[in-house]
């Protein structure tokens, strides 16, 4: 099971967000790259792709699986501009963090951490991603009626 993480442990395990080096960069913390799950307990989306990310913790040794719940951590949400759920947070060892909102299918997700973080060359599934933009177009239609 991903861990459910407070922003004193991201800022002792991840990054420290809030001490930033005179670069204007953070340093990595992590002895693995990382899935951070920023979620809510209202949020639909967010329960369908929490036992995903569960499920993939236990696939992936090499990798580490967090949880943020926003309404408990706005200030780790808002420190990355979280402004829709769920929003999935990819940290390689090296290099940039790469934010990706919605809940893509599992299959998806394997591809994203094979590619991103784990440098692995993945072919990419034409329908997948068809699919996950069909119905990443209709939950932000849905967003929308719901305000």
């Amino acid at each position: 099971m991903a861990k459910d993480i407070t922003s004193d442990f991201f800022s002792k395990n991840v990054y420290d967000f809030k001490n930033i080096d005179d670069s204007g960069e953070l340093n990595f913390l992590g002895k693995n790259p990382v899935v951070i799950d920023f979620h809510a307990q209202w949020c639909g989306p967010c329960r369908v792709l929490g036992p995903i990310i569960d499920e993939l913790n236990e696939e992936y040794d090499n990798v580490d699986f967090y949880k943020v719940d926003t309404e408990d951590e706005m200030e780790l949400a808002g420190a990355f501009g979280i402004m829709s759920l769920p929003t999935l947070l990819f940290i390689p060892k090296e290099g940039k963090p790469m934010m990706s909102p919605g809940a893509p299918p599992k299959q998806m997700l394997k591809e994203m951490i094979d590619e991103k973080l784990l440098g692995k060359e993945v072919k990419k599934d034409k329908k997948l991603d068809d699919a996950v933009s069909t119905f990443n177009k209709l939950m932000n239609k849905i967003k929308v009626v719901l305000k």
